[in-house]
């Protein structure tokens, strides 16, 4: 039918006084025009069909991954393959004089619905993410570096194909040079491979996700991981900036994840105040009958007083001289005291490492250090809670005749100026 509508049309053309030639030229440049307002209308048509049909499947549909897919645009870059396959198609039937121009259109034609199938791949990968990050598993297993991948390997794959159809290889022949790029191509994808190889080590292991405080000094990284890719892990430091570390650097470099203290309820509590040890004495009767109206300590000290007085009788000590025998010391009341404090303060966990120790003495004191875990971990509440302990502390020391140590300041040498 084509052949015939052909030579009709050749025909009275040249009936009109047209050269056969010319005759020939327009026939090809209708048919040529026909074909593009036949592509441009069937985009129009699909792409509206298409469209119409996803807002009305989305709209009847009550799950979040068809919305996701529409809004990623996977169906809209699906309608762009209409116009090259109707150009494809109807070029080998409507143009078969002009072969050259036939293979032109088919290369042009190929190339363009490679990159249309790339985009259509890419976006379906772009909503893969979005749907699996809808997911709680996508905080302790992101996947956005695998992601990043495939599009890599798309790319190539896409670039290899481009490049077999321009040079019409369907060996692909070509290729076997290719091995002599490699080592280029290495040194440009240093960063993603060592990334990926990295990511592939960080989700294995579980080293690290979405939502964890790490921190990480060489960096300046202390915060918040807000972002994990193929080639940087993002953290959102405790002052709002962002710190980008490269993703292999979790693997080959030292830092810390906060993440252990978070799942376990608790957050160490772990500081020292500093006793004046030329405060620290033998308790005298006195001091044991003032202790004994502390609540926190009043029954270890009666308890300890009687082990004290038993063993001291059984070996027939001499009271008269404090260094003989056993005795109480302030410095032991005070200790009792803060455990029997800790362990009534409701802020603070019995059930996890509970310590009240002394430190190695220093120039600076004794040191008395409280390692407990308090039971909130937000930030701010920790502080506070920690603050209070120790308001209490320092404030309860000279009640125990301790001092706390400080070094001298301005006042101190003023007062004692004063008293001369």
């Amino acid at each position: 039918m084509i052949e015939s509508f052909n030579r009709i049309f050749i025909e009275w053309m040249t009936g009109l006084g047209m050269s056969a030639d010319n005759a020939v030229i327009l026939k090809e440049f209708i048919w040529a025009l026909l074909i593009i307002i036949i592509a441009v209308i069937g985009f129009y048509i699909t792409r509206f069909f298409i469209l119409r049909a996803v807002h009305i499947f989305v709209a009847r549909s009550k799950n979040r991954w068809d919305d996701i897919l529409a809004e990623k645009r996977v169906f809209v870059r699906l309608s762009y393959l209409a116009p090259a396959i109707i150009i494809n198609f109807l070029s080998s039937y409507l143009l078969s004089d002009y072969v050259l121009l036939i293979r032109i259109i088919k290369v042009v034609t190929y190339i363009y619905m490679v990159l249309v199938f790339t985009n259509v791949i890419s976006a379906l990968l772009n909503a893969i993410h979005e749907i699996y990050n809808t997911f709680p598993k996508s905080k302790e297993k992101p996947i956005k570096g695998y992601i990043q991948v495939f599009k890599i390997i798309l790319y190539i794959i896409t670039a290899v194909i481009i490049i077999t159809v321009l040079m019409g290889d369907r060996n692909l022949g070509w290729l076997a040079g290719f091995g002599a790029f490699s080592a280029v191509l290495m040194l440009i994808f240093k960063d993603p491979i060592l990334g990926f190889v990295g990511g592939i080590q960080l989700s294995a292991n579980n080293m690290v996700k979405i939502g964890d405080w790490i921190e990480m000094p060489k960096y300046g990284a202390d915060g918040t991981v807000i972002d994990i890719s193929l080639t940087t892990v993002k953290v959102q430091n405790w002052n709002k900036t962002i710190t980008t570390i490269p993703t292999y650097t979790m693997v080959t470099d030292y830092f810390t994840n906060w993440r252990g203290m978070e799942e376990s309820g608790g957050r160490r509590i772990k500081r020292s105040v500093n006793i004046d040890m030329n405060a620290i004495k033998f308790c005298t009767p006195e001091m044991l009958e003032r202790f004994r109206k502390f609540e926190y300590v009043s029954e270890y000290v009666d308890k300890t007083e009687k082990v004290i007085t038993e063993y001291n009788s059984k070996r027939k000590i001499d009271n008269s001289v404090l260094v003989n025998g056993r005795r109480q010391t302030n410095i032991g009341v005070f200790r009792a005291y803060l455990k029997g404090y800790l362990s009534n303060n409701p802020k603070v966990r019995n059930d996890m490492t509970f310590l009240v120790r002394q430190l190695q003495p220093t120039p600076e004191g004794l040191p008395i250090e409280v390692y407990v875990f308090s039971k909130d971990q937000a930030w701010a509440v920790y502080e506070d809670n920690q603050a209070d302990i120790f308001d209490h502390i320092l404030a309860v020391i000279p009640e125990f005749d301790l001092r706390v140590f400080q070094q001298p300041t301005g006042m101190d040498f003023s007062n004692l100026r004063n008293t001369q």
